[in-house]
């Protein structure tokens, strides 16, 4: 597994009940609904693309990469955001995703 981020360790490390508790949520959301793993994590990568956050899209990118997701998978979702986030939404993700792209071992 790759290293954490250094923001989400400094999380981790000052809220540790915090984030057990974020992380049973997380699991419960999961099992609520019928997706698999695959279709969850475009929808938490479509999420983070929305809302612009640099994080989310590079933990979920990274996230999917491990997962078996393939570059152009991922620039795909990036380019789907254009009609609904916009350009400059879009443009954002796709750079956040070749980051990661250009990180992976």
């Amino acid at each position: 597994m790759p290293q954490l981020p250094e923001p989400f360790r400094r999380f981790l490390n000052r809220y540790p009940d915090v984030e057990k508790a974020h992380m049973e949520l997380s699991l419960a959301v999961n099992r609520q609904g019928p997706l698999e793993e695959r279709g969850r994590r475009l929808v938490r990568l479509g999420v983070a693309i929305g809302t612009q956050s640099q994080g989310g899209v590079k933990s979920q990118a990274r996230q999917a990469l491990q997962e078996g997701f393939t570059p152009d998978e991922l620039r795909h979702a990036a380019l789907l955001a254009l009609p609904t986030a916009g350009f400059p939404a879009m443009i954002a993700a796709a750079e956040w995703i070749d980051q990661v792209l250009e990180e992976a071992p």
